[in-house]
């Protein structure tokens, strides 16, 4: 081996499956490698790698699980494991060298250690456990009906164990029907929320994992957990009847000895429980109530006096319910904001305050606020103010609103457990009078999955940068656990329209692989045995969603592929494969002659439609079969080139020559032939097969002008819905006309991204007319001021103005090709690609080009300019006449001076 004086830097940010550092509770039993050259590495690439797993911290140099050997290999993203399969428990460590483009070897990484959660369900002791079912109803009225529900309180369960001296590990290992929060000795295990998250119920349930080896003392312990109903049990959308189970708790906690035994506490019949807690409701949609005179002091303590509760209800662990460990990070308090303003609305009432957070979010309010002893507090939740009054009908039958009954006179203070809201304004009524509002009385602590918001996007425009702004925010305020459609109102849903347009745009802006790869299984699990994927997953429980439509449900297909593009990944589309075949034979059962007539929300919420009726005019004025046949076209384009990454040439050719067919079918069917649509001429007839590649060359011409000539016709504004919309920016740069895409991004008037900047928006928007400062919310009855669909826009930011974008899957080769414009002097930002991040920053004035771009280590770049810039362009401060100086530059930092003819 070399002197180590002569090797080079050791690789780093290693990790484990899609993003995971040092994972404890970790799900993948053969699990996935990756590492980055370091940034300052005098090594530019490598060129082999080898890989050790061991049971120790190499302190023998012993890799006795698997040592993949010197491997020849370019490769640092996806390596597979290929020892024997790890086990539930199993903890091992792992540690990376590479070799670099002159076989200079690297030093070793420090190790990194992988512990797995309990793999299956055979490694669960325990059962479920529950408070004995009270027989308490609610009931409802909502839209005329009357709607009797069984009651589930959230339930305070506890147990109490001896731990003796010499504890030298303890993991608990906890999962829930519902949402649950656990302590031990008093102490709150985790600070995630509404864990364990929402996957199809009825199928798989995940489960966590904590280190709690300092929560336990020597002698009496004290296990604790409260459970509330979360999304298994309580409603799903509108209130109306369900048949469901109550909420329930298992866990297992796991104490390893210093000298060699164990033991085990599992939640059995030995539990008691009660449902006299301070937290008497807690809803989703419709808040928490909170009453301090039910509080319990004491009771997550060991010693407390539990004689007044009750036995426990045990259920057995159901055989086709899987137990699995949770596949992406649990949701948890990203952010504290302060509240900006108090707000004197129009309609003022004694002892009713509202505090401007100054920010649409999701979370729950931290309130310290003056109270006094048995007066309620009221705290209800508002987007946005109407006409300077607290509105809450955009909400619809969402109550949002927490309550909190004081047992003493004084200040509460006072954070919900078991909810969470959208909203930007916070009404508080009931509190002391004699006090003087002050905006120390609210905080906003913001919720999402536990993942980095990554976005570096920034240019010279302010309301550009605004509305990146406000993008990213609609991106934090509905990835909580899921991809939800809104955080507010009663839908809250993983609409899978919305998602597939904004996966891959929200992949340049957060880490959010494990995020979306973790919500790909549940839509396997919902798929229907005839092919159909929901238009919302997970679905209602118990209630499987009849309908599926195009652009919808290509979501099985479209978002495995744009994520490989994106992360060089071939697991995504093998995981996900069969899901994919499935959802092509249900786009097959809805075609006749290759052309699809399946259902379909068409381009949902274009504006100014010509069509009427309430629904129709939703779906705009692009013809349904147009759209669903395009999007089966798509679908087998995509999943013909997935077949060929995973070598399954039959498949590949298969699916290749449909597309063939379909294509033709498509043309034929739909335009005339000078490629004028035969029925309604939208810009989105046109932005599907152009973005698609449904057309000849020839045809493509002639359809590109017809798409300018449908701009132009709508006054250079857009015309387009959550399906049309996100091709605005891709199609306009592949046609030489990035020109125009910017003077519609640059609108002020309706309909423009612009204009809910003018209109105070902090957040994207469901429509574009969702709402003005001058008169309110639209008549429309939804109205959600947090809708992260048009903020796909954003992939565009980093695709087009900065201009990265892979020219192989993962980045392996980057195109850099920025779309310089008169409307910006300045645009900067970065993309963390799986070898590093790659970053442009570039200038013009007086029509002079100066940019800086990083090209990471392990990969090559090519950047490519306008034409008329090469006879003054200058590379690090020398002169080059040719457009091949700027491909395949290595990795390192690049100064770029030119002329530009804007």
């Amino acid at each position: 081996m070399q002197n180590s004086q002569h090797l080079v830097q050791a690789p780093i940010k290693l990790s484990v499956g899609e993003g995971f550092y040092n994972p404890i509770g970790y799900y993948e039993p053969m699990p996935r490698f990756s590492w980055k050259i370091h940034p300052e590495s005098l090594s530019q690439s490598q060129s082999a790698y080898q890989i050790q797993v061991a049971s120790n911290m190499f302190d023998k140099n012993s890799a006795d699980i698997w040592d993949s050997k010197k491997t020849l290999s370019a490769e640092t993203s996806w390596i597979k494991y290929e020892g024997k399969a790890l086990s539930s428990r199993q903890g091992v460590y792992w540690r990376v060298r590479f070799w670099d483009e002159q076989m200079r070897v690297s030093n070793w990484s420090k190790p990194q250690s992988i512990e797995m959660g309990l793999l299956n369900n055979q490694q669960w002791q325990g059962k479920w456990i529950r408070h004995p079912e009270a027989n308490e109803s609610y009931v409802r009225e909502y839209e005329g009906n009357i709607v009797k529900n069984a009651l589930y309180r959230p339930q305070y369960l506890r147990t109490e164990f001896r731990v003796k001296p010499g504890v030298k590990k303890a993991r608990l290992y906890i999962t829930s029907k519902g949402v649950f929060t656990s302590f031990i000795n008093g102490t709150k295990v985790s600070a995630d929320v509404m864990t364990p998250g929402w996957t199809p119920y009825l199928k798989r349930i995940e489960t966590l994992t904590y280190d709690v080896t300092s929560l336990l003392t020597d002698g009496q312990n004290a296990l604790a957990a409260i459970v509330a109903e979360g999304w298994h049990t309580g409603r799903i959308l509108s209130p109306e009847p369900r048949e469901v189970k109550p909420s329930a708790l298992l866990l297992q906690l796991e104490i390893e000895y210093l000298d060699g035994s164990s033991q085990t506490i599992s939640t059995d019949k030995n539990w008691k429980a009660s449902i006299k807690g301070p937290i008497r409701l807690a809803s989703n949609y419709d808040g928490e109530t909170y009453d301090e005179n039910y509080k319990m002091p004491g009771w997550k303590l060991a010693g407390f006096d539990q004689e007044n509760w009750l036995d426990v209800i045990t259920d057995d662990i159901e055989s086709d319910l899987a137990l699995q460990p949770k596949r992406h990070t649990a949701p948890t308090t990203k952010a504290i904001i302060d509240a900006i303003d108090i707000i004197a609305v129009d309609n003022p009432q004694a002892g009713v305050v509202v505090f401007d957070m100054g920010q649409n979010m999701l979370g729950v309010p931290e309130v310290h606020i003056p109270a006094l002893a048995n007066q309620k507090i009221t705290i209800r939740f508002a987007e946005a103010l109407e006409h300077n009054r607290f509105y809450t009908k955009n909400l619809r039958s969402a109550l949002a609103t927490d309550y909190y009954i004081p047992a003493k006179s004084g200040i509460i203070h006072y954070i919900p457990t078991f909810t969470f809201h959208g909203y930007r304004y916070v009404e508080i009524s009931g509190y002391d009078q004699t006090k003087t509002p002050d905006l120390s009385w609210v905080k906003g602590r913001v919720q999402h999955s536990d993942f980095d918001v990554t976005a570096s996007f920034a240019s010279s425009h302010n309301k550009l940068n605004k509305l990146s702004e406000n993008i990213v925010w609609g991106l934090r305020g509905n990835f909580l656990d899921i991809p939800t459609d809104c955080p507010q109102r009663d839908e809250r849903l993983g609409w899978t329209g919305d998602a597939q347009v904004f996966s891959a745009p929200s992949m340049y802006m957060a880490d959010v692989y494990g995020f979306w790869s973790a919500w790909m299984q549940s839509i396997r699990e919902e798929q229907d045995t005839n092919g159909r994927i929901p238009n919302f997953v997970p679905t209602k429980q118990n209630k499987h969603t009849k309908g599926a439509s195009s652009g919808w449900g290509d979501v099985a297909i479209i978002v495995p592929y744009e994520l490989y593009q994106l992360t060089g990944d071939t697991q995504i589309l093998a995981e996900n494969y069969t899901m994919m075949k499935g959802w092509l034979d249900f786009h097959q059962s809805n075609a006749n002659k290759h052309i699809s007539s399946m259902d379909s929300f068409q381009d949902w919420l274009q504006p100014h439609s010509q069509r009427t009726g309430k629904w129709e005019k939703l779906r705009g004025d692009t013809p349904r079969k147009l759209i669903s046949t395009a999007y089966y076209a798509r679908a087998l384009d995509y999943i013909s080139r997935s077949a060929r990454v995973l070598g399954l040439e039959q498949d590949a050719n298969q699916y290749s020559e449909e597309f063939r067919r379909v294509k033709k079918a498509f043309r034929e069917t739909f335009y005339d032939n000078n490629l004028m649509a035969k029925t309604s001429s939208t810009q989105t007839s046109y932005l599907l097969p152009l973005a698609f590649d449904l057309f000849s060359v020839e045809d493509a011409k002639k359809a590109q002008q017809h798409l300018l000539d449908e701009i132009a016709r709508a006054d250079n504004h857009l015309r387009t819905g959550f399906l049309g919309t996100p091709l605005l920016a891709p199609v306009l740069q592949k046609i030489g006309r990035s020109d125009l895409m910017y003077e519609i991004l640059f609108k002020e008037s309706y309909p423009s991204w612009f204009y809910s900047i003018n209109n105070g928006a902090t957040t994207t928007w469901e429509r574009w007319d969702s709402y003005s400062l001058t008169d309110g919310f639209s008549d429309e009855s939804m109205n959600s001021l947090n809708h992260y669909a048009y903020g796909a826009v954003a992939k565009w930011f980093y695709e087009g103005i900065l201009g990265i974008r892979p020219s192989s899957p993962g980045f392996k080769t980057i195109t850099i090709e920025p779309q310089f414009t008169t409307h910006l002097s300045h645009a900067k930002g970065g993309y963390m690609t799986p070898q590093g991040e790659v970053i442009v920053d570039w200038k013009i004035h007086n029509s002079q080009l100066s940019m800086q771009v990083v090209v990471p280590k392990n990969t090559s770049a090519t950047i490519v300019l306008p034409e008329e810039t090469y006879s003054t362009l200058r590379l690090n401060r020398h002169s080059l006449v040719s457009a091949n100086a700027l491909v395949n530059l290595a990795p390192g930092s690049y100064d770029i001076a030119a002329k530009l003819d804007l």
